[in-house]
């Protein structure tokens, strides 16, 4: 196994962290117990039904919540196997991969809308407009909750579809340590530890670090290298501190292309699909202006077709368009945290949070390769716009009289380099107080969010790509080699530098957000609840261009002064719970937040020209609970809604002088509606099952002007998903610990890729269903667990791509062992 490959440092960072954590102390005061359990007021979690905690920074049991909260437990984690974010969210309704993501770090949303990630509520990475995002470990995750629609004020910068917040491992005075080892296929193995415990009567220390490798399916390995480390001092029998930090180094290879729909257009021979089209039906440009081919080369084209092209992508098999050239994407976290929580009262609490947070992160990956097969398109022939067929280059390939059906065309390499810096704080009061029999809480919320993000990219073409200076002289040609057959690629040799990049990206991007809120609960009797909250909130972004390569861009070539752009106003919630019976509750819920634009350069051109970006969210949910509070279902009807969205104002031409015409607009929105169902049960000692599943109709209507663009299906976010899993408990063989046997389930439903631009506006990515199954036998100090995954061998695509799909992994097993002590 390889070293850790910690840098100095980090390790100097997080030495201060763990140094001491052999001088563990077995001499703990119960007072010092007393105090850690009072103040663990947003970490308070129940067996089943638990409470919303940290998704609401309330102390509601998920009964009395009147918002849409999901909340995954550890035991579900370990018993799935689960080590990553990406695979967990199996268990969460609404919660899918992003389409066009390029499989580069966790792109997910939440009702089709995007997500903010956290760590207790701070920030752990997100996009906007960025493709660095991280792939979040759950090495020390120690349960996931997931607030939808916006957080209104509660966790500072927001996105549309809501929250998923990861609850991390905290110091405990009683003395654990666990050891743990696993072993799969595509050589994947890791060494794991978690040790906790009171190094006096007021510290406490937790040190978890893992280091594992995979070769992975289809070459897409992972190598990964993760500390963490966490002091707790209990300074009172009312105050505590707490410093952690974190170190993760990892590189995770990237597929951007996955599998590829090929580029045939039904449309173009008359709605004729590629399984019914002829020789024939394939016609020259009546007009000259595209590719002619020959009529062997059009009985050539024909015979490669299947009824599946232009629909859903060309299966390689095992394979997949993954250059040699491609390099990892190499990520560095470093992130520390202080956290302060007081009682001045018992009914007065202050947590406060300050965060540090630094991401580097840097790949090569190919963003381009389209195999092109027949496509009659609307272009501007000398400023006229006429139908051609087969446009070079966007047709099949034909060198010297040679036709290649499969190759693919107008390929693009990207290598990035990329950096982002945060500073994050949080200032949560809340006061418990009783107004007659009415016991409310109120709380004051401040926080102020910084990032900094610095952003370089370099690109590299086949020969389709070309650039010219004003006069029509060529300033640059891609010199890549075609790919002639997708099926068997031929690819470049040498290294990326060895083919004239371009820098075709070089900016400096900076996020400042602060805000003020109050959110007051009461607990009103007779069954009610409601959570009133109301929050200003202001998000500021600059954008400071840098300079490009000439070839590339004259017009950009030169770095050009900051623009900035900013968004502020109200936010609020407005939320009420109804609970008839013990056992049985309904919620309405109504809210209001603000997400940042992306601002890149067109801030320029509308920077104060256009209304907020807002997002909207209304949910009608019904929650109840059996068998001595065992079970805990919940049933939610929703819309929610990011509106004022940019998109390309048509009017605008690039490249000739268009005065008092912008760029973009920003009247588009994306909206989804839905329902959706989870359930958890511990149903007795012998039986645990975990179900959801979800109705959405995710659109995107960012263009309404435009028919062809209205109410499209958002890419990557199907109508239908489900999820089970159960878990059966026998004790077999006289043995003094039963065997569990677990049996999961997971239905994804058809994913459109849907491209007009791209000539295969009905392109999809087909539903599929993968069992998967677990064993595992455990007592008091070691447990052995065996997951087989995707038992019956299944083939389908675990994400959505741009204009294809990502293969998911033939069955594969993992066998993993833990020591307790």
């Amino acid at each position: 196994m390889k070293p850790f490959r910690l840098s100095l440092t980090a390790l100097a960072c997080l030495s201060v962290l763990s140094q001491t954590a052999h001088a563990e102390a077995n001499s703990i005061s119960a007072n010092a117990e007393a105090n850690v359990e009072r103040i663990t007021v947003y970490g308070r979690q129940n067996s089943v039904v638990k409470n919303s905690g940290l998704a609401t920074k309330s102390d509601m049991s998920l009964m009395e919540t009147p918002a849409a909260v999901v909340i995954v437990d550890q035991e579900l984690i370990e018993t799935q196997g689960t080590d990553n974010l990406q695979d967990l969210i199996r268990n969460i309704s609404g919660v899918t991969q992003a389409g066009n993501n390029y499989g580069i770090g966790d792109n997910i949303v939440i009702r089709g809308l995007g997500a903010n990630y956290t760590y207790d509520g701070m920030y752990g990475g997100a996009g906007l407009g960025n493709t660095f995002n991280p792939t979040r470990s759950l090495t020390n995750v120690e349960s996931v909750e997931v607030l939808k629609g916006p957080a209104t004020g509660l966790y500072g910068m927001g996105s549309a579809g809501g929250v998923i917040n990861l609850i991390e491992k905290k110091p405990q005075f009683e003395s654990k340590h666990k050891f743990s080892a696993e072993m799969g296929q595509w050589d994947t193995y890791s060494l794991a530890l978690d040790s906790t415990g009171g190094l006096s009567d007021d510290v406490a220390y937790r040190l978890v670090a893992k280091s594992g490798r995979s070769d992975g399916y289809r070459d897409i390995g992972t190598d990964r290298d993760e500390i963490y480390g966490a002091l707790k001092w209990v300074l009172s029998d009312s105050q505590d501190l707490m410093l952690s930090g974190a170190y993760i180094k990892d590189a995770i290879a990237v597929d951007s292309i996955g599998h590829p729909i090929r580029i045939y257009n039904a449309e173009s021979v008359g709605g004729k699909s590629a399984g019914e089209v002829t020789w024939q039906d394939l016609v020259n440009d009546p007009n000259g202006n595209g590719l002619q081919l020959t009529d062997a080369q059009r009985q050539q084209l024909a015979a490669s077709l299947s009824g599946a092209d232009g629909l859903t992508p060309y299966s390689f098999g095992d394979a997949g368009l993954i250059s040699p050239m491609a390099k990892d994407n190499e990520g560095e976290e470093l992130r520390f945290k202080l956290t302060h929580n007081i009682y001045f009262t018992d009914n007065l609490f202050l947590n406060q949070q300050l965060q540090y947070r630094d991401y580097t992160s840097g790949f090569a990956r190919q963003t381009g390769a389209y195999n092109y097969v027949y496509w009659k398109r609307n272009i501007k022939v000398k400023n006229v716009l006429t139908d051609v067929i087969n446009e070079e280059p966007r047709s099949p390939l034909v060198e010297n009289g040679v036709l290649y059906p499969f190759a693919a065309r107008r390929q693009e390499y990207r290598k990035v380099d990329a950096d982002e810096t945060s500073w994050q704080y949080f200032a949560d009061l809340r006061y418990d107080f009783q107004i007659g029999n009415i016991d409310n809480e109120l709380l004051v919320n401040a926080n102020y969010e910084d990032r900094n993000i610095r952003f370089q990219q370099y690109s590299i073409f086949d020969a389709d790509q070309i650039y010219k200076n004003k006069d029509g002289d060529i300033t640059y040609q891609g010199s890549l080699p075609y790919i002639y057959d997708i099926r068997n690629p031929n690819w470049g040799t040498g290294k990326f530098e060895d083919y004239d990049p371009l820098k075709t990206a070089n900016y400096d991007k900076k996020v400042s957000a602060w805000g003020l809120g109050v959110q007051h609960v009461g607990y009103l009797g007779h069954g009610f609840t409601t959570r009133v909250g109301v929050a200003f909130n202001e998000i500021k972004q600059s954008y400071e261009h840098l300079g490009l390569d000439p070839r590339y861009s004259i017009s950009q070539s030169q770095a050009t002064p900051e623009a900035d752009t900013t968004d502020n106003g109200m936010t609020y919630n407005l939320g009420l719970t109804y609970m008839p019976i013990e056992d049985l509750s309904f919620f309405i819920n109504h809210s209001k937040g603000r997400t940042a634009y992306s601002v890149l350069d067109a801030v320029k051109d509308n920077a104060t020209n256009r209304d907020d970006s807002e997002s909207i969210s209304n949910d009608l949910g019904m929650r109840f609970k059996a068998f001595e509070d065992q079970l805990l279902g919940s049933l939610v009807l929703f819309k929610s809604s990011r509106t004022n969205v940019a998109y390309n104002n048509p009017d605008y031409t690039n490249g000739i002088l268009t005065p008092n015409i912008p760029v973009y607009l920003y009247n588009g929105s994306e909206d989804t509606q839905g329902i959706e169902l989870d359930l958890n049960a511990y149903i007795n000692e012998e039986w645990r099952l975990n179900l959801n599943g979800m109705y959405q109709d995710a659109n995107d209507k960012q263009n309404p002007k435009d028919g062809d663009n209205y109410e499209n299906q958002q890419k990557g976010v199907p109508y239908v998903s489900a999820s089970a899993w159960v878990t059966y408990g026998a004790n077999w063989f006289a043995l003094q610990s039963p065997i569990e046997l677990s049996l999961g389930a997971k239905y994804v439903g058809d994913r459109s890729t849907h491209s007009s631009s791209f000539g295969i506006p009905d392109g999809y990515v087909p539903s599929y269903t993968v069992v998967d199954s677990a064993v595992s036998y455990s007592t008091n100090s070691w447990k052995i667990q065996l997951n087989i995954n995707n038992l019956f061998n299944k083939d389908y695509y675990s994400k959505a791509m741009f204009l294809g799909g990502m293969p998911g992994e033939e069955r594969n097993v993992k066998l993993q062992y833990s020591y307790s002590f």
